[in-house]
């Protein structure tokens, strides 16, 4: 569009020059005339040329723009979300019947182990337990025979002791016991076993894999790998530029694998500190349902600003020109050798973000920006007749 609109000018420059251009059949006495020259900033135009150009003024107002910027990242999952699966005794493998990809509920089986260490943990503590059954009977029954003065303090003492050893391994073996998922609530003597159920700590599905009947797994040997998908966030990386641009609250709209659907996210965090690269991490919840996310995908993703009241423009009110932006503002009306004609100012201004058809706008010091009457409409024009300001003058 802005590629049409400097074609456009640029005939309408053309026009204008020849409107303005000196005629050859002037008289020697005309030529000799000395050229008005115009300050740098000023561009002037006959009416004629301004209705031919359709150009307007307005003032420059006060709005609220959102505004948005592109940004990239990954697709991660919470640690609460993501489960490495070991078995602290080790053990055979006895059996399992999952692989990659399947769905796994909180508390399900993923595989039977066998290890003798098992039975010897078991057999402990029933043994343990009997033992402080008779050690608790024994302490109460010294401890009242004490008060009636039929033993010694010190055989008392001794009971004492021994009981509460007892209780100490008891409560061990419950802690052992439990480690591996053996309820020693419903451990008794008739259902001692060699194996135990390796359970599921989350609901999600199985990442990887590690075992295959038969084989012999290590404390630290990594079983079972599980994600859970439902709650994922994003990590995405930002330039310190931009840093002051995201807040908590604000609505991520991202894409993954070049898919055309869009997906959306609310920032919960924002990094506390620029990373070495100059770099900034910014978290977001997932709040859509994106059954095709994984976590470790590549994303693209499109952040909106948060909404201020700032001073702004129509867009096609400020142009560009030498990797500036600038803005033309009525100067004043006048009259040379009969005819009318107005002069425009050129002001340099700084761009901020884009909505909606307008432009934020950063003004010099000590700028009227509450009377300046600001050209709307026709801004290129005025920008070709600038920079032909030189074939133009007579």
């Amino acid at each position: 569009m802005i590629k049409y609109k400097f074609i456009l000018s640029a005939i309408l420059s053309v026009f204008f020059v020849t409107l303005v251009s000196c005629s050859g059949g002037k008289n020697s006495g005309e030529q000799n005339k000395e050229v008005e020259q115009l300050p740098e900033d000023i561009v002037e135009l006959r009416a004629d040329q301004i209705k031919l150009a359709n150009i307007e003024t307005g003032k420059i107002e006060s709005r609220s723009l959102s505004g948005s910027f592109k940004v990239n990242g990954m697709v991660a999952v919470a640690p609460q979300n993501l489960a490495t699966v070991c078995m602290p005794l080790g053990g055979f493998v006895k059996s399992t019947t999952l692989i990659p990809g399947n769905e796994v509920s909180k508390g399900q089986t993923l595989a039977v182990l066998e290890n003798q260490e098992f039975v010897d943990i078991q057999q402990s503590f029933l043994e343990a337990k009997s033992r402080l059954e008779y050690a608790e009977a024994e302490f109460t029954r010294h401890t009242e025979l004490y008060h009636d003065d039929v033993y010694s303090q010190k055989n008392v003492q001794q009971v004492t002791a021994d009981y509460k050893s007892l209780k100490t391994q008891v409560k061990a073996l419950e802690q052992k016991l439990a480690l591996i998922g053996i309820n020693p609530a419903n451990l008794n003597e008739d259902n001692i076993s060699r194996s135990v159920d390796l359970v599921s700590p989350i609901s999600g599905s199985i990442k990887s894999v590690n075992i295959n009947i038969g084989k012999f797994v290590a404390p630290s040997d990594v079983l079972f790998e599980i994600v859970n998908s439902d709650k994922l966030f994003l990590e995405l990386t930002l330039f310190e530029k931009d840093a002051d641009k995201v807040s908590a609250g604000q609505k991520i709209h991202f894409f993954i694998n070049n898919e055309s659907e869009q997906h959306e996210a609310l920032i919960y965090q924002t990094g506390k500190s620029i990373n070495t690269d100059k770099t900034y991490k910014v978290y977001a919840n997932v709040t859509s349902v994106c059954k095709k996310i994984l976590p470790g995908m590549y994303v693209n993703a499109i952040i909106e600003a948060s909404g201020n009241n700032v001073t702004v423009l129509p867009s096609e009110a400020v142009v560009s020109f030498n990797d500036k932006d600038y803005i033309f503002i009525f100067e004043k009306n006048k009259e040379e050798n009969g005819k009318p004609f107005t002069e425009y100012r050129m002001v340099e201004v700084h761009k901020g973000i884009s909505d909606s058809g307008y432009t934020e706008i950063i003004l010099p010091e000590g700028f009227d920006s509450k009377n300046a009457k600001v050209v709307v409409k026709g801004a290129y024009t005025l920008l070709s007749a600038k920079k032909n300001a030189g074939e133009m003058s007579c």
